[in-house]
């Protein structure tokens, strides 16, 4: 080339970042002779897409005490950048340079602090940052219609997806998203099949696992089956992404032989795929096909991961597998450097309660108390369930119990599973007493919920719910099959 310039430098830069020589992006920026804002921020983007967010903010000053002033676009980056750190404290400075600098009036840098504050679970500072912009875009209206639903505000998500001027496949797949991860399996799907209506929209991967996801969550077959039927006529089956999801939903809805068909035609299996079969295994009540995986699947050098272990675990526990469950146990931090957490905990002790050894059980958990008593473990809830099964230690539960509703006393499970285990052991009148405490505290038992697939559709039961249309139908089935049993009943004692 006889002469380079300005366009010639930054072009071979972005061309290095972009494909993710990092190395030779910042070569080449420090051999530049001249550094404009497109050189400072296309070097910064690619910190900030590799998930380098320090380095990205060390350039950032470099360039700072260069004397450049940023523009949007570095803000942008910078935001982007701070919204990977732990702490949210870096982002709050960045925000306070945006104002500053006057450019908290561009709408892609509000989007950008939009999804920062929502990644930091700070709905309500990115709602005031929405309200504030004279100019929204469809992006701004994505971020806030996908933090509503993530955050289980799915009423509030609705009213947004139908207040936006337009939408596009991001504002769709966030609403099918956000129904799926609230149990809402019947309107992701009605929504999926609206969207399949729309001229301009088309679903793309990340739509299908959306509602893959929702399909696994009922569980519900059919309407699985139908999207797999969609994503292979539109071309996405054959994506990583969608694969698994259609290996996790046929395996949640108990067809093992479709998830494993599905598993084996991925070409390129990732960790994800490995896991999601072995766990499909596991929960199918199949250790021996799960444990098959997890040998091919470190025969092949895939490094396990906690995930890998909870399905082990769970496979270990529902064969009777103590000695290898405890060995696999042992073997997370010692050989591959994976932190126990208390659902892998939660099988160990499984595996001993399942085989009566609660004294065992107890003995694990008296190893591990850090694990025990980090927030939400469930552990000790665990523990007072196994001990309300028959042939354990009545008085075990009962101090475990008392220690459940005295660390928790505003929940219903301590409650609820200690009066179990009194009725179960005859004392009821102790059993009474903590039922009405429980009552005087004003905390009421979680309904019991159960649902059912029938054509297509899902319904879903909650205990004590009078749904006025179906309530008189269901109880004259119930009083029908009861006739017909009793009937059953009288004509086989003749």
């Amino acid at each position: 080339m006889p002469e380079r310039n300005a366009l010639s430098w930054c072009s071979l830069l972005h061309a290095f970042v972009v494909s993710g020589h990092m190395e030779l992006a910042h070569e080449l920026f420090d051999e530049m002779p001249s550094k404009s804002n497109v050189a400072w921020n296309t070097l910064l983007m690619g910190h900030s897409r590799s998930g380098n967010a320090k380095q990205c903010l060390a350039l950032f000053n470099q360039m700072w005490m260069s004397g450049l002033t940023c523009d949007d676009a570095t803000l942008c980056i910078l935001v982007d950048a701070c919204a990977e750190l732990p702490d949210p404290s870096t982002g709050f400075a960045i925000h306070k340079v945006v104002v500053q600098s006057g450019w908290n009036g561009i709408p892609e840098v509000n989007n950008s602090l939009i999804s920062f504050y929502t990644k930091f679970s700070l709905l309500d500072c990115a709602v005031q940052i929405f309200e504030s912009m004279k100019t929204r875009t469809t992006a701004s209206w994505n971020s806030l219609i996908d933090a509503h639903a993530r955050f289980g505000y799915i009423e509030q998500a609705a009213l947004l997806f139908e207040s936006a001027p337009e939408t596009n496949i991001i504002s769709w797949t966030a609403m099918i998203g956000g129904f799926a991860r609230n149990s809402l399996t019947s309107e992701a799907l009605a929504h999926f099949v609206k969207m399949l209506t729309q001229e301009y929209i088309q679903p793309d991967d990340f739509t299908f696992g959306a509602v893959l996801h929702a399909c696994a969550s009922a569980p519900c077959l059919a309407s699985g089956r139908m999207v797999h039927s969609c994503a292979f006529q539109g071309g996405f089956a054959s994506y990583l992404y969608v694969a698994n999801n259609l290996v996790d939903m046929y395996a949640k809805c108990g067809d093992v032989e479709g998830a494993n068909n599905v598993f084996d035609a991925i070409h390129q299996k990732d960790l994800v795929s490995w896991n999601t079969m072995l766990f499909g295994f596991a929960i199918n009540g199949l250790p021996k096909e799960a444990l098959e995986v997890y040998e091919i699947m470190t025969y092949h050098n895939v490094s396990p991961d906690e995930v890998t272990f909870t399905g082990l675990l769970t496979a270990c526990s529902h064969s009777g597998l103590l000695e290898q469950g405890r060995a696999f146990f042992e073997s997370m931090m010692s050989v591959h450097g994976v932190q126990p957490k208390p659902e892998h905990l939660s099988c160990v002790l499984d595996m001993y309660a399942r085989s009566g050894n609660i004294a065992k059980a107890i003995e694990m958990m008296e190893q591990y108390p850090e694990i025990v008593k980090s927030p939400g473990s469930g552990l000790s809830e665990a523990l007072l369930s196994f001990c309300s099964s028959e042939n354990l230690d009545f008085w075990v539960g009962r101090k475990v119990g008392d220690d459940v509703v005295a660390r928790a006393p505003a929940r219903d499970t301590g409650y609820v599973m200690l009066s179990n285990l009194l009725c179960a052991s005859g004392r009821w009148d102790e059993a009474e007493r903590v039922r009405r405490a429980m009552a005087e505290q004003g905390i009421k038992k979680s309904p019991g919920c159960s649902w059912i697939e029938v054509k297509g559709k899902v319904k879903v039961f909650v205990s004590s719910e009078q749904a006025i249309d179906l309530t008189d139908t269901v109880y004259g089935l119930i009083y029908l099959l009861d006739y017909e049993m009793r009937n059953s009943m009288l004509l086989c004692d003749v």
